[in-house]
């Protein structure tokens, strides 16, 4: 291999915790020696106040980096991984403003870093690139976006490039930034609308699930490869791949939900639709009434129902296997099982570890199937930690971390039968998935970054 070449591969896999949850996003942690008890007094290296946000930590092998906002700013923050002090943070101005989901914080994505660079995508602005000393390189506007909840994949690398998913109301696409000019390499349209999950790689392809279409694009080129109905038709979590098996889970109205009960709540002045001054800032009529239909800030009842049936869907958690089959470069799923059970606002990512898929919903109702056949293991509220959940799973020897909204980090014991081995309570609310690496976990919270570590 040539030295550059050499120089490159090294540079990229001296950290594997790089992107939203780690490798490929599986969420699976490798090294040994990951804290089981930690908090402000136990297993804590650093400490370290951040920018308010909830995009989760990626990291180097010397920094942790995440996005925040404050005072209209969007900033990329650079801390130095051994110490947690902070090295550098850059900002760009909010250049859009839109109602999304209050979820869907404006410094919500992940950043991808490729252990030279960092790329932040922010939703309100596109995508800018920093080298590790803070020296803007390059930067992408992008948008305004129309998606009713707001955008929130997470870049992805694609070696020479940065991977961005834009599913939306109408425009959808995926594209790809050259790393060191920012110039759009390739963009394939889209047919889907509205996702939220970030794609994953297989092989040669991207994979994404959005509207209940599965989806495979060519990471050379973004030509599309595969398409596949059927699937839910809002799907907020990422799917994950595990070997030859691809999990995703997601949820559809059983039936169209009726206009007038929403008219006898709002409609004020009677005339049979619903205007700005009635839905307010929902985002969800906020996307009716200005990105479908005729767009004219109204909702009427044959915009409501055509809305209704695009919503409608299977509900539940899906488990598949790649065809092998499939024609060269075509990408076919063949369903393994399914869960049928509401999934309904389920946001946290799905993890496998020791052979059993584990599922998370609000409540701390943490759900445990053989990710080969789907048997239905332990189905329980996680004690002590039931509150919401936002944060994705992830996984370390043989254990599962789940973190709560109110800031409550259960590490769970990986089998059918899980069992908590202990709950760590930060005393501050966590919506970011830690990233974990080398027996280091590192959790943002509201107010702070953290190091934790086993002594």
């Amino acid at each position: 291999m040539p030295r550059l070449l050499l120089l490159a591969a090294l540079i990229a896999h001296a950290e594997d915790w790089s992107r939203f949850r780690g490798p490929n996003g599986s969420g699976i942690a490798t090294g040994a020696g990951y804290p089981i008890e930690f908090g402000a007094n136990k297993n804590t290296v650093w400490r370290t106040e951040v920018r308010p946000g909830k995009s989760s930590p990626v990291l180097t092998d010397k920094h942790v980096l995440i996005t925040g906002f404050a005072d209209n700013k969007l900033y990329t923050q650079c801390f130095d991984r051994a110490s947690g002090k902070l090295l550098w943070e850059k900002f760009i101005d909010k250049k859009h403003d839109q109602i999304t989901n209050a979820l869907n914080h404006a410094a919500a994505i992940t950043p991808l870093t490729d252990g030279r660079n960092v790329y932040s995508f922010f939703k309100d602005f596109g995508v800018v690139a920093y080298d590790l000393s803070g020296k803007e390189l390059w930067r992408a506007p992008l948008g305004p976006f129309v998606n009713t909840m707001g955008i929130s994949a997470s870049p992805i690398d694609n070696g020479a490039t940065v991977v961005i998913l834009i599913d939306q109301l109408g425009g959808s696409f995926i594209a790809a930034f050259d790393k060191k000019t920012g110039e759009m390499r390739w963009k394939a349209e889209r047919d889907e609308f509205e996702s939220w999950g970030t794609p994953l790689r297989y092989k040669d392809q991207f994979l994404t699930v959005s509207r209940g279409i599965f989806g495979a694009h060519l990471a050379s080129n973004g030509k599309r490869t595969s398409s596949m109905p059927g699937f839910p038709a809002t799907i907020i979590g990422s799917p994950i791949v595990d070997g030859n098996r691809f999990y995703l889970f997601g949820y559809g109205a059983d039936s169209p939900k009726p206009f007038a009960p929403e008219l006898d709540k709002m409609d004020k002045n009677k005339d049979g639709k619903l205007g700005p001054d009635e839905y307010l800032k929902n985002p969800l009529y906020n996307g009716y009434a200005h990105y479908q239909g005729d767009r004219d800030g109204y909702i009427t009842e044959a915009e409501w129902s055509a809305m209704q049936q695009r919503i409608m869907g299977a509900n539940g958690l899906y488990a598949y296997e790649f065809d092998a089959t499939a024609k060269p470069g075509e990408i076919k799923l063949r369903e393994l099982w399914k869960y049928e059970r509401p999934f309904n606002s389920v946001i946290p990512t799905l993890v496998v570890a020791n052979g059993v898929l584990f599922s998370v919903k609000n409540g701390g109702i943490m759900t445990a199937f053989d990710a080969a056949t789907g048997k239905l293991g332990k189905a329980e509220r996680i004690p002590g930690a039931l509150g919401g959940y936002s944060s994705s799973l992830v996984a370390a020897e043989g254990r599962i971390y789940a973190c709560s909204e109110e800031g409550k980090v259960s590490v769970i014991k990986a089998a059918l039968d899980w069992e908590v081995i202990k709950t760590n309570d930060l005393n501050e609310s966590c919506f970011a998935t830690p990233a974990m690496s080398n027996g280091q976990i590192y959790v943002r919270t509201d107010n702070a970054l953290y190091r934790f570590e086993g002594k």
